[in-house]
């Protein structure tokens, strides 16, 4: 078992914290959009998110540890806009879903956050974090 985890730890970490970023995100828009209009509620989830996602994906999942200011910045502006780029993808989803095909604001809000996980692995692991092993 040991074994099988060392070998695939990358995956299971980024499927551990993409859930919990997955989670931060969904509960702030959960909460906010109640009191905002859902587009406004989705852009605060999706930055508080990327801001969540960055420190536990350096961290915890890809381990990159940068020598200087300048690789640790370089990261930072990689990840986030990476991130900014698969949030336009969700807004878009979210309009589509929500303004076009009046779908349900929680179902919208949950396919949408499939198809950004897998995105974001993706991204992080073959741009942002790409100076480190598995």
């Amino acid at each position: 078992m040991n074994q099988w985890y060392h070998k695939y730890r990358q995956a299971i970490q980024y499927l551990l914290f993409g859930v919990l970023t997955t989670l931060v995100n969904i509960v702030v828009f959960f909460l906010l959009e109640k009191m905002l209009p859902y587009l406004m509620a989705n852009a605060i989830a999706i930055v508080v998110a990327i801001l969540f996602a960055f420190y536990t994906n350096k961290r915890f999942v890809f381990q990159s540890i940068s020598e200087t200011k300048k690789e640790h910045i370089d990261e930072l502006i990689r990840f986030v806009g990476f991130r900014l780029f698969s949030g336009l993808l969700d807004m878009m989803s979210m309009w589509i879903l929500i303004g076009i095909f009046k779908s349900d604001t929680s179902l919208a809000k949950i396919l949408t956050q499939i198809l950004v996980f897998v995105l974001n692995y993706v991204f992080s692991k073959f741009f942002v974090f790409k100076n480190v092993s598995s």
